[in-house]
């Protein structure tokens, strides 16, 4: 519509401008005398004019038509660029603080690699310097040989540095290693640590030990080389104090056994010849009988001290003839006897001036024994129940040994007590064990320990011994042997 008006517009112009038409118009406003008839003029002006006038009139109409439209465009535009701007924005702030989130995690997470790679650096580093300080010489090792760690001790034994070592195949870099390729294939096949023992007697001992690490990446093993060369040397010294202490003890507890028996031997020789002496050649019946009675008794004792040297000679065999069924009571009362005649201390008390309490139960079963080294356990527990009591000196105090002998779980219980000084708890934790010559023990009597004895009960006889004690009431040696 616009274009429209342009185009009346430019019309009306030409139209006024045209000469024909400016002398038709001059002449329509012109009177018949020729004079000017003003209101013509002043009515043509008039149309002309409320013409233009509508014609702006149009063309504001539809020019202000086109602003609203426009206007309404726009502003819908501008609210739909505001919606746009809100939700960039607040994508835009959603963003940023997931931006800004993401940035703390990360920063948190750098920190904590921070410190887990100095944690881990740390703890190379700790554990570089356990391997480098361990008194083992410790060898990785791939399964081809390839040396993966060398330690200072084994830079020390094979007097190699690591950086030549590592890299290196083993058997070329310590030919002298005793581990062979097929011990490393095997532990790898099996999956199972190999220990080995390599020495050469009175030179050097080690102990070798491989352990498969078959789940790394790369299959391999760990080998460690431990020198116990000294302490080797050391377990045989011990060893040969323990054996020579034994030995000491054994000795000493035969001298006191062997001398028992021949102590009474010798007395009985005595009596003999002074019987002998006193009657000249012409005996008579009563002094041949006691002669006999005499001679008797010396063949016992004789047959006793040869039983303590066959004892002896079976303990050092760990081993003996066939036990035979024997009474328990009956050897019980012959040691007692035999105690009597020749166990004492001397200028203190005899085994005869101690009271002996018997609680025996009749009809005891016969057990399979070897009945000299029985005997023989009770004259040394006897023994030292005597010297015990000897060592007290209590005004009023009356010596007693109480004897106990009875069958309870199908066992034979036996026990052999004394109201004298008792046992610290030192000497009970020890008395079982073989006697050890110290400084501080060189006074000390052999006899006194009791490994001997339990050397005996336990390994001879398979039963149980042991000692309860109180240093101001006795002590107690309680046995135990199976009756079949």
């Amino acid at each position: 519509m616009s274009a429209m008006t342009r185009y009346l517009t430019a019309a009306l112009i030409v139209i006024c401008q045209s000469q024909a038409a400016n002398a038709g118009l001059i002449q329509y406003f012109k009177e018949e005398d020729g004079s000017t008839n003003w209101q013509y003029v002043a009515n043509f002006s008039s149309s002309l004019l409320i013409l233009l006038l509508s014609i702006a009139l149009i063309k504001l109409f539809f020019t202000h038509r086109q602003v609203r439209r426009s206007n309404r465009a726009l502003k819908a535009i501008r609210n739909d660029l505001e919606i746009r701007v809100k939700e960039r924005t607040a994508t835009l702030n959603e963003s940023n603080q997931l931006l800004k989130e993401t940035n703390q995690l990360l920063e948190t997470e750098v920190k904590e690699h921070r410190e887990t790679a100095n944690r881990l650096r740390a703890s190379e580093a700790y554990v570089g310097n356990i391997l480098a300080s361990m008194p083992l010489m410790l060898v990785g090792l791939k399964a081809d040989g390839e040396i993966t760690h060398w330690n200072k001790r084994a830079e020390e034994i094979a007097a190699v540095p690591a950086a030549r070592a590592i890299g290196g195949n083993l058997w070329e870099i310590y030919p002298a290693i005793t581990v062979s390729p097929d011990q490393i294939a095997k532990a790898l096949a099996d999956n199972k640590p190999i220990t080995i023992k390599h020495s050469q007697r009175g030179r050097y001992h080690f102990d070798i030990i491989i352990y498969p690490l078959a789940e790394q990446m790369e299959p391999g093993v760990v080998i460690l080389i431990d020198d116990v060369t000294q302490r080797v040397l050391t377990e045989n010294m011990l060893i040969q104090r323990d054996k020579m202490s034994s030995l000491g003890e054994l000795a000493s507890t035969m001298a006191h056994d062997i001398n028992t028996p021949l102590a009474a031997l010798i007395d009985d020789v005595r009596t003999a010849r002074e019987l002998v002496n006193g009657n000249g050649s012409a005996a008579d019946g009563d002094t041949v009988a006691q002669l006999n009675r005499i001679l008797g008794d010396a063949a016992e004792k004789g047959q006793q001290a040869s039983a303590v040297i066959a004892n002896l000679l079976t303990f050092a065999g760990a081993g003996g003839d066939e036990k035979h069924p024997e009474d328990v009571a009956e050897i019980m009362e012959h040691s007692l006897s035999l105690a009597a005649d020749v166990i004492s201390v001397p200028g203190k008390l005899r085994f005869r001036d101690i009271a002996i309490e018997r609680d025996i139960e009749p009809g005891l079963p016969s057990i399979p024994c070897y009945r000299s080294e029985l005997q023989q356990v009770f004259l040394s527990l006897l023994r030292h129940a005597c010297h015990a009591l000897g060592d007290l000196d209590r005004p009023g105090h009356v010596p007693t040994i109480r004897v106990e002998v009875k069958e309870c779980y199908d066992a034979l219980w036996i026990k052999i007590s004394h109201n004298g000084r008792g046992l610290t708890y030192d000497e009970q934790k020890y008395i079982f064990e073989p006697f050890f010559n110290s400084p501080t023990d060189h006074h000390y009597d052999a006899s006194k320990r009791l490994s001997f004895s339990y050397f005996i009960i336990t390994e001879h006889h398979k039963g149980q011994m042991a000692v309860t004690s109180d240093v101001n009431v006795g002590t107690t040696f309680h046995m135990q042997i199976q009756l079949s």
